[in-house]
């Protein structure tokens, strides 16, 4: 069933009702009044925005949409991420209301925080309070930032205390009814020298689920630690997904940041990596598969603010139907960082004349040594390939499969967890229709 409302549109009203109703201490709620008044001030985005150019949100009304007050009665789908995965740990919501927490206690008893983020909040507010006030996500980057800085509900945290090395993966699962509104956010912290896998999955209760989705995910990835992220989006195709995600990398920190991206009418998400320590490394991987009509729009910013660091960027998109895929990458190195080595690269397969691939690499450097490349590629299915395989016995579906799964494999060998590539090959192969001549 649907979820329940506070009531319909974010009005300054049902603001009021959504803050009075939270047990929060009053610095947040200070926080969430300040982001309240940039989402009332801002508008929404224009067409001739160079960001938003490629991505017509015209259709969507952000007044069909309120808050959510946790009111849905759903089963909660199957998170895929963890099929064969031994965990450490999970916690799951529903339409931004806590469902399920588990954390393993030998993981507890080393000073591990994993859980629902407004319980962690309310229980460790003097801890985390200095990261919520970084405000990594900027709340006046747009009309969502805002509306999430101000009125995230639900969410995960996970927190590794100094040099504590978690080697089981953990999972965070955000789910949503049909016609449901989640507006979750993500906060993870490694202090100096700690390590962690969190596996973050969004889904919706049926495949062709509508609803609003507008996130937020912040990475604090302090000296020395390493973090290995996994985000799968898989939404019902007719739900609307707006999300901001930033990670700081401090000195000798290293983030390997897998995304997959499959389901949404329109997804528009801005995915920002700071290094902002010497020798901080950040791996950022990328898959997308779209069908039908879907809209897929992603942005992606390496930002190098200080010298000796390395980033890599590796975004692969296969498209079948009339689906659209826009990817807008940017690499800027700061006066500062010298000796910078970055790359970025798209590569897109399209699978049917009717797909279109916007694929839009940029470099913005003011330092003058640095090693900075980038590159894009889009192409058909090569019909031999086809043949041959349909030679060997294979139907023409089993083929195309097959050409995809290969296309996707360097991204796939990239995850440090068989069992998550194959979930994620899985995932898309399900998907895949055969291709006409």
């Amino acid at each position: 069933m649907p979820s329940t409302l506070v009531s319909t549109g974010f009005t300054q009203e049902a603001f009021d009702s959504f803050l009075a109703a939270r047990d929060e201490p009053g610095w947040l709620s200070d926080l969430r009044r300040d982001a309240w008044g940039r989402f009332r001030d801002l508008g929404m985005p224009a067409r001739n925005d160079e960001e938003w150019i490629r991505t017509d949100v015209r259709l969507f009304k952000l007044d069909r949409f309120g808050f959510p007050s946790g009111g849905a009665e759903s089963e909660l789908p199957r998170a895929l991420l963890a099929h064969g995965v031994q965990l450490a740990g999970s916690t799951a919501t529903l339409d931004s209301a806590p469902a399920t927490t588990t954390l393993a206690e030998k993981w507890a008893a080393k000073g591990v925080l994993f859980g629902s983020l407004p319980a962690m909040l309310n229980e460790h507010g003097d801890l985390l309070r200095p990261f919520f006030e970084r405000r990594l996500v900027n709340p006046a980057k747009d009309k969502f930032s805002a509306l999430n800085a101000a009125a995230w509900a639900g969410g995960a945290l996970l927190y590794a205390p100094r040099r504590v090395r978690v080697d089981e993966p953990l999972l965070s699962l955000s789910a949503m009814s049909d016609g449901g509104v989640d507006l979750n956010k993500t906060l993870v912290i490694l202090e100096e020298g700690a390590e962690a896998t969190l596996l973050a999955e969004t889904a919706s209760v049926s495949p062709n689920a509508g609803g609003f989705h507008n996130g937020s995910i912040e990475l604090v990835v302090e000296p020395n630690a390493r973090l290995r992220f996994v985000t799968l989006q898989n939404w019902g195709d007719q739900t609307w997904h707006f999300a901001h995600q930033m990670a700081h990398i401090a000195k000798g920190g290293h983030l390997q940041w897998t995304i997959g991206a499959l389901g949404s009418r329109l997804a528009k998400v801005n995915q920002h990596v700071a290094l902002t320590g010497e020798d901080a490394e950040a791996q950022v991987n990328g898959v997308m598969f779209t069908q039908g009509r879907q809209h897929l729009s992603y942005n992606t910013h390496q930002h190098h603010r200080a010298p000796y660091c390395r980033s890599d960027l590796l975004y692969k998109a296969a498209l079948q139907d009339q689906s659209r895929t826009v990817w807008r990458g940017m690499i800027k190195v700061d006066r500062g960082a010298q000796r910078t080595d970055a790359y970025q690269r798209n590569d897109n397969l399209m699978l049917s004349r009717d797909a279109r691939a916007d694929s839009i690499p940029g470099l913005e450097i003011e330092a003058d040594d640095v090693r900075c490349t980038h590159g894009s590629t889009s192409g058909r299915v090569d019909e031999q390939q086809v043949f041959y395989a349909m030679t060997r016995g294979y139907t023409r579906q089993e083929a195309v499969r097959m050409i995809v799964e290969g296309f996707f494999q360097q991204v796939f060998d990239r995850i440090p967890i068989e069992s998550v590539s194959e979930a994620l090959g899985e995932a898309i192969g399900q998907r895949v229709r055969a291709i006409g001549h």
